[in-house]
């Protein structure tokens, strides 16, 4: 029904401009035949009256062009097949502009004038019928291949966008399995050593998939930064349950970005491989810092999310048997993907000089 109705009106607009060409030739016809010096206005209605004559027949011939160069261009004949129809079409097209004239001609001035007026006028009326033929022949077909055209470009841009979702909803789907599986085993942990800090922990971890399943969020979805960082403050508190002294939290965040929009799970990727890989793995405290603030000319949210762990060698080397992160790689692929290739996240580290991941999310045009 929706390409239908697309037809439908692609069809009306090539009328309508059909019109709109008709209506021009007319009037510059009628223009150049007049003598505007020799009878101002009344010559015009002379040679708006020779415009009507002369041009109606063949613009009403010309609707039937349309469906006719439609159907060829259906028909997959060769070349020369082609061009032997257009050939008998065009001839078939001065034949029948001939036939109305000489009509028109023995209705209104008799059967005599209409046979002196097709002797002196049947060559270059058939000439003219020939490239009008031709002219209308041209301007149909390419305005229907234009449509062709611009149909196929939005279908493989829909199909693009669809695939895009598609992946983008399989990332999110990688994430949220990844943080459940960790979180859950710091609590089982947890439950080993300390039930107070295990029942704690489990108040925090409702309070997370609370927030995992409210609304049934979809990968396009957007979320408040402060509703980000009361989720990322929950997990950091169950980890700290865990990590103790251990781990430092620094904050910097400007209070302004509070209800910036960012994509659900962004922070929290970060926050747990800063831990994992940056903090868990040492016997001495290490630091997690989370900073959020705004671009000062660009409406754009930076946030940045780092340690002062060991580092290493960015990118990784591939190493055989070892896959890379899921939460990390996730969380790159989502940002090549979402929000038109505008977004941006950086990652640096070195060896002994901590893991630092930047992303810059733009502002514009996004509601949460």
């Amino acid at each position: 029904m929706a390409l239908e109705a697309g037809a439908d009106a692609g069809d009306r607009r090539l009328w309508l401009g059909y019109l709109g060409i008709c209506l021009l030739c007319w009037v510059l016809y009628a223009i150049a035949g007049t003598e505007w010096l020799r009878g101002g206005a009344w010559r015009f209605w002379e040679a708006a009256y020779e415009a009507t004559w002369n041009l109606v027949p063949p613009m009403l011939l010309g609707v039937a062009v349309l469906p006719w160069v439609r159907e060829m261009q259906r028909r997959s004949w060769p070349t020369a097949g082609r061009l032997l129809a257009h050939a008998l079409a065009a001839l078939a097209f001065a034949a029948l502009w001939q036939a109305v004239d000489f009509g028109l001609a023995a209705a209104f001035f008799g059967t005599d004038h209409a046979l002196a007026t097709f002797e002196q006028r049947v060559l270059w009326r058939t000439a003219w019928a020939v490239f009008v033929y031709t002219a209308l022949v041209y301007g149909f077909g390419g305005a229907l291949h234009a449509r062709r055209a611009n149909r196929a470009a939005l279908a493989a841009a829909q199909s693009e966008a669809a695939r895009v979702r598609a992946e983008l909803a399989a990332i999110s789907g990688k994430l949220n399995p990844h943080f459940l599986f960790n979180t859950l085993n710091s609590i089982i942990f947890l439950t080993r050593k300390d039930a107070g800090a295990a029942e704690r922990a489990l108040l925090s971890f409702s309070r997370m998939l609370r927030y995992l399943l409210d609304a049934n969020r979809g990968a396009a979805d957007r979320v408040l930064l402060h509703e980000e960082l009361d989720f990322v403050r929950d997990y950091l508190g169950l980890e700290a349950l865990r990590l103790g002294a251990r781990l430092r939290v620094v904050w910097d965040i400007d209070p302004e970005t509070a209800d910036d929009a960012l994509p659900p799970l962004t922070l929290q990727p970060l926050v747990e491989n800063a831990i994992v890989h940056g903090i868990a793995p040492r016997a001495q405290p290490g630091t997690v810092q989370i900073a959020c603030k705004r671009e000062p000319h660009a409406d754009v949210l930076r946030v940045r999310v780092s340690d002062d762990g060991a580092g290493c060698v960015w990118p990784p080397p591939p190493t055989p048997g070892r896959p890379p992160g899921v939460g990390l790689g996730a969380l790159i692929r989502r940002f090549e993907l979402d929000y038109d290739g505008r977004a941006r996240l950086d990652v640096r580290s070195a060896p002994g000089a901590g893991f630092s991941v930047e992303i810059l999310i733009p502002q514009t045009d996004i509601a949460p």
